[in-house]
């Protein structure tokens, strides 16, 4: 139950940065360079399929009476640490999922 949980959250804060990497202002600010049009809708839909699999992974952790609350205090909880990271460490905000993705799944394989 604790995996799905840090599971739902690795991915909604993957959909974020994915999200917030689909807007040029963004894309700019962490690569010096301004993004194609592919590029940007690439991470828009990148971003939204990550939203819905920690979305998934929220009912897989509480069930539908409460996985979608929980998902949402996820989307809030992940939201807070994107705004307070991108202004001052813009690429390690972006780096965090690639980071605690292998944690996760080792958890994973030792559970």
């Amino acid at each position: 139950m604790l995996i799905e949980f840090f599971a739902g959250l690795l991915l909604v804060y993957a959909g974020m940065v994915a999200l917030c990497l689909g807007l040029k202002r963004h894309f700019k600010s962490i690569w010096q360079r301004e993004p194609s049009a592919i590029w940007c809708r690439t991470f828009r839909v990148c971003g939204w399929l990550l939203l819905a699999l920690g979305f998934a992974a929220c009912i897989a952790s509480w069930g539908w009476a409460q996985g979608p609350v929980g998902w949402m205090g996820q989307v809030s909880l992940a939201g807070l640490a994107l705004v307070l990271l991108m202004p001052y460490r813009p690429r390690l905000a972006t780096l965090l999922p690639l980071l605690g993705l292998p944690f996760l799944l080792s958890a994973w394989l030792l559970a």
